[in-house]
């Protein structure tokens, strides 16, 4: 694919804005057509962007024979229909993060993408962080030597009421789909996996998690100590400690400008992306990384593995079953 990336929109809420008004800075790259369950938000949206066709159903997004890939931006309980609505019509995918509402619909899109030969990624923009992708070619150097522990967390304020998105089961409400995604994919980038999830967390009266700690072991005695908050404004920070030195990140981890390297009988080396691009978000990256693989004629990213977000998707699924947290799509009942 050599010519303009053609992307089209699916949802019109904050972040398919933010999405939008980044990849308009990203060259060879055109929004040109978005899609919403109506009309009025699907025109008022196009009008805001200058996008030529706007679409009140997400089906006629699917059939649009000039759009190349499709950003998700739903809630994460309509991510699978979305997803597989756009495979299933040809499309190329990037689907937000959480993926899917549990495992077993990530595994149902990424067989679909598979098996269609199309292009599927989460959109997990920390990973295609340039100051992030720092971060993992040092430690592949052993600059802090074995990793041993992994700090992080994410929590807001709020509040947020009983109406609000995020205490509704039905569309994968809590803090652990939100917020507490990052911590984890932060902790399996750099360690893959974990053979032991624990976890404890203060429910809603709705029954999702407001409040969520999260302890992660591996066999090689590595731990992940993480935590999730809709009530508490937490550091949002994350630390790295090996055996021959640590690494810290400051507040907003997950869309890092730097971070620090301190190695006993070394003075604190600071570490950024070395360029900045005023006025974006830092969703730039991710959307560049799909171009670069779309041009490439690549299913799945390397920065960005199917098989990385379906590991995710299962720790957060003991997440859940440790806290005991189900949603309607899981097809089980509230314990």
């Amino acid at each position: 694919m050599s010519r303009t990336v053609r992307w089209g929109v699916l949802a019109t809420g904050g972040i398919a804005a933010t999405f939008t008004a980044d990849l308009q800075g990203v060259p060879g790259t055109e929004v040109v057509a978005v899609a919403s369950r109506t009309d009025t938000s699907a025109k008022a949206f196009a009008e805001r962007f200058g996008i030529p066709r706007a679409y009140g159903s997400w089906a006629e997004l699917a059939a649009d024979d000039e759009v190349d890939v499709v950003y998700v931006a739903t809630p994460h309980s309509a991510h699978r229909e979305a997803a597989a609505l756009c495979l299933k019509a040809g499309k190329h995918v990037l689907c937000e993060k959480a993926f899917t509402l549990n495992s077993r619909e990530a595994e149902e899109l990424v067989a679909l993408a598979r098996d269609r030969g199309l292009f599927l990624m989460e959109a997990m923009w920390t990973y295609c962080n340039p100051v992030v992708r720092r971060l993992t070619a040092l430690i592949a150097d052993g600059a802090i030597g074995d990793i041993r522990t992994v700090q992080a967390d994410f929590g807001l304020a709020g509040p947020f009421g009983p109406d609000h998105r995020l205490r509704d089961p039905a569309l994968g409400g809590g803090a652990l789909l939100d917020l507490g995604v990052y911590p984890v994919s932060f902790a399996q980038l750099l360690l893959g996996e974990p053979d032991r999830v624990q976890a404890d967390a203060l429910l809603s009266p709705e029954g999702v998690d407001l409040n969520t700690g999260m302890l992660l072991g591996w066999e090689s005695g590595a731990t992940a100590l993480l935590s999730c908050s809709l009530v508490a404004d937490t550091p949002q920070t994350a630390s790295i400690t090996g055996t021959r030195g640590r690494i810290e990140f400051p507040r907003g981890f997950f869309h890092p400008e730097r971070f620090v390297l301190h190695r006993p009988g070394h003075d604190p080396e600071e570490f950024t992306a070395g360029s900045s691009d005023a006025g974006l978000s830092g969703m730039q990256f991710e959307q560049a990384e799909v171009v670069r693989a779309l041009r490439a004629g690549e299913t799945e990213s390397p920065l960005v593995p199917l098989d990385g977000s379906l590991a995710v998707m299962r720790t957060l699924d003991a997440v859940r079953d440790r806290i005991g947290v189900r949603y309607p799509a899981d097809g089980l009942g509230r314990p």
